[in-house]
């Protein structure tokens, strides 16, 4: 069983950048495709972005394409969502998710919630405007 625990979230404002960190345990860091997805509040949690197990595929929602990179770092065991040019729109709990064993077998990129079997607790993300 994989743990994932966030970290980095925070006010910013309008904008700004913000680093989200992910700390993955429990089984190998690599075998994993990794992603991260959010909710607002009062709506339903939404895919943001997710990097293949090998680091070589990446894949965001439209919404975030140009201002968010998705990165990992084998050595840290950790996923990274690097946040440029925020938005009050892009506040909500940021989740990091693993991909379930299929994206393990093949180096793609998960692309919805239902591709991802394990989740963090979250990290807050306010944006002001």
């Amino acid at each position: 069983q994989v743990q994932l625990v966030e970290s980095g979230g925070g006010l910013v404002q309008a904008g700004g950048s913000l680093r989200l960190s992910c700390a993955v345990s429990g089984r190998t860091f690599s075998y994993y495709a990794m992603g991260w997805c959010r909710q607002a509040p009062g709506k339903e949690r939404e895919f943001v972005a997710a990097i293949s197990w090998s680091g070589s595929n990446t894949y965001y929602a439209d919404f975030v394409k140009g201002r968010f990179t998705i990165s990992g770092d084998n050595a840290k065991n950790t996923v990274y969502l690097q946040m440029n040019s925020l938005k009050p729109e892009d506040t909500a709990v940021y989740y990091c998710a693993a991909g379930k064993n299929y994206y393990s077998d093949y180096d793609v990129t998960p692309r919805g919630l239902s591709d991802f079997g394990s989740w963090g607790q979250g990290t807050q993300v306010t944006v002001s405007s």
